[in-house]
């Protein structure tokens, strides 16, 4: 996780990202309140058990979308570790060497690097685990085409990583107009026995039903979200290990708020839910809870 020091709502991704939204205050304010949701969230993950690393972003490279590392960056089992090409220009400069640089100091082994940002070049884009929802244990990469999605990237990652890919197209209504939503991840999360997803956001009914299908194969119970559920982030989730093997749901207040019971008591089902109050992170950022761990799967030094 990214510890924030100069958050605010970023100007050029705000183009394709409708959830974002402008407040009223000064940017130094915003990311005073955006550090003390940070910490928060921070404290409360590691009260139950999960390890956090944090990493403090670098005021000189003016990085306003710092704090959601998931999207340049993936850790592999296999000790590769995948760079991602960035919609948007100042989102590039949130790659950085001192990020690998401390998961080594941690005790993490990085064998070798898959380095896909020469895309960007060709306006080319894929961003990270927010355009790519990875099944490890089936091998499926679930991807909603977008702006910052492309499928030959998408078909590319999937050769090297030996995935499958699940490809369709996810619209939410902008202005009365169906447009395409900017991440898979905030549409739909992947439990290890259980899914959430807005299938409303898959217009066309052929990808609907591939969808279902795959996630139905593999054994997953389909925990169906409202577009206006989604809204409140309640697609933007991640299950997490704690203490003694104790597994979590980790989303923001906001998401928590709008499940109704019957979806709380199915994910109670498979684990406890853990949510942290991201008002000021989700509302500039239009990012959330999930957006702000990076996963780290990669091997540990013996």
């Amino acid at each position: 996780m990214i510890r924030p020091v100069a958050f605010r709502m970023n100007e050029e991704t705000a183009v394709n990202n409708y959830f974002q939204e402008d407040i009223d205050l000064k940017n130094s304010e915003i990311n005073t309140k955006a550090q003390a949701e940070f910490d928060a969230f921070v404290a409360k993950l590691r009260a139950v058990g999960v390890r956090v690393i944090v990493e403090h972003d670098d005021l000189k490279m003016d990085t306003p979308d710092s704090i959601f590392p998931n999207n340049w960056v993936s850790f592999h089992e296999n000790g590769v570790v995948a760079l991602y090409p960035m919609f948007a220009v100042n989102r590039r400069r949130e790659r950085r060497e001192e990020v690998m640089d401390r998961l080594e100091s941690e005790g993490f082994v990085i064998d070798a690097y898959m380095d896909y940002t020469s895309a960007e070049e060709e306006e080319l884009f894929l961003e990270g685990t927010g355009s790519l929802l990875l099944d490890r244990v089936h091998k499926k990469a679930y991807c909603a085409l977008s702006p910052r999605a492309d499928e030959e990237l998408l078909i590319e990652f999937c050769e090297d990583f030996d995935y499958f890919p699940v490809v369709f197209t996810a619209n939410q209504t902008v202005d009365g107009q169906r447009m395409p939503i900017y991440h898979t991840n905030v549409m739909m999360a992947l439990g290890e026995n259980f899914a959430i997803i807005c299938l409303d956001t898959i217009d066309d009914k052929a990808e609907k039903k591939n969808v279902v299908h795959h996630l139905q194969e593999d054994g997953k119970e389909i925990i169906a979200i409202t577009e206006a559920q989604m809204h409140r982030f309640a697609g933007n989730m991640l299950q997490v290990r704690g203490a003694n093997d104790s597994k979590y749901l980790v989303m923001s207040k906001a998401a928590h708020d709008s499940l109704t019971p019957n979806q709380i008591q199915a994910i109670e089902q498979y684990c406890e839910i853990l949510s942290s109050d991201l008002e000021t992170i989700e509302t500039c950022g239009g990012g959330s809870a999930r957006c702000m761990m990076a996963e780290v799967f990669l091997p540990e030094a013996k």
